[in-house]
């Protein structure tokens, strides 16, 4: 079920609380804003803390106040996933009703120990635990003996694709391309997987504009909001930001954190990378910005490609696109 244009347009930013916001979250961020600003729709914050052991203390807080200082103003509450777990816990129970999902006690030395197939986004599950074995294959069988299983969902083989508001149509064959995959971890945390679709439906989304590192995602999440009977949303990914050496600025690759002593100039070089025309002032602030560059937004210029940055998280950008 897609959501209709004639719905009232509400939009999210989700970052995970590991680190500081960096230009490539900022990209995301404005994007994201300006979309739903020049709809005349909701923009909503969302705080996706489901993996404790890699966050970082005091990043969601910083996030909060970095948005401030960009003028990039939601509305209303923030949401914290952590806070959500019942309603995954009831959406997993839906689907154990159903019998569309199993428990796995596989660990990643036992996936391996099948030579399985890489697919889009890592191993294709070779579904160890989804059936009983034969006498043969016992020897593969992970022992579960005192183990707490994840949960996975069985896919079919079908292709699920959608019309991608920058990238075109994209699709995936579930069985082949990705397998039965993750809802709940072993450890007890929640897949992202299942708390995106979860949430996003909660939320009333009607829009996801987010970075291309989540394309491969979107087929999981489609399939998922038809077990659960939830809307699909429409869907665009951004370009990444990269370094020189292609790889998508994250805290991984050391991406600086924003130096809003320096917002205007960063904001102006994201609204560049987003194909915005020429400003009408050097001089104009991040609420002057941005009040422009909603009248002129146009997702359909956004470009599909990396986009390759230095590994700034101050001013020393190129200068923004204003009258000579």
């Amino acid at each position: 079920m897609i959501i209709s244009d004639s719905k009232p347009y509400i939009g999210r930013f989700a970052p995970s609380p590991t680190g500081r916001l960096h230009i490539g979250s900022l990209l995301t961020a404005v994007a994201t804003y300006l979309d739903a600003r020049q709809h005349g729709g909701t923009w909503l914050v969302r705080m996706e803390d489901l993996d404790p052991p890699r966050e970082m203390a005091g990043a969601a807080s910083d996030i909060l106040h970095t948005l401030e200082a960009f003028s990039l103003c939601w509305d209303g509450e923030v949401m914290y996933q952590h806070q959500r777990h019942d309603a995954y816990q009831a959406a997993l129970e839906q689907l154990q009703a159903a019998d569309e999902v199993y428990p796995c006690y596989c660990s990643r030395k036992d996936i391996a120990a099948l030579n399985p197939v890489h697919g889009v986004d890592g191993w294709v599950y070779p579904k160890i635990c989804a059936e009983p074995l034969q006498p043969s294959e016992q020897a593969y069988r992970p022992h579960r003996d005192d183990k707490t299983p994840a949960w996975r969902v069985r896919v079919p083989d079908a292709v699920y694709g959608f019309d991608d508001a920058i990238v075109g149509h994209y699709q995936q064959n579930l069985a082949q391309e990705v397998g039965d995959f993750v809802l709940k971890r072993a450890d007890g945390w929640w897949a992202y997987q299942l708390a995106v679709v979860v949430d996003d439906a909660a939320q009333g989304m009607t829009h996801v504009v987010r970075g291309q590192d989540l394309l491969v995602s979107t087929p999981r999440q489609l399939y998922l909001q038809q077990l659960l009977g939830l809307p699909q949303p429409q869907y665009a990914h951004l370009p990444l930001l990269t370094n020189a050496l292609g790889q998508k600025w994250s805290k991984q690759t050391r991406a600086p954190a924003l130096d809003v002593r320096h917002k205007e100039c960063l904001l102006n070089q994201v609204l560049d990378i987003l194909a915005l025309p020429k400003r009408p002032d050097a001089n104009m602030t991040c609420a002057e910005l941005l009040a422009w560059a909603v009248n002129e937004w146009d997702i359909e210029k956004v470009p599909s490609q990396a986009h390759i940055t230095e590994a700034h998280g101050d001013a020393e950008t190129s200068d923004p696109q204003t009258p000579s």
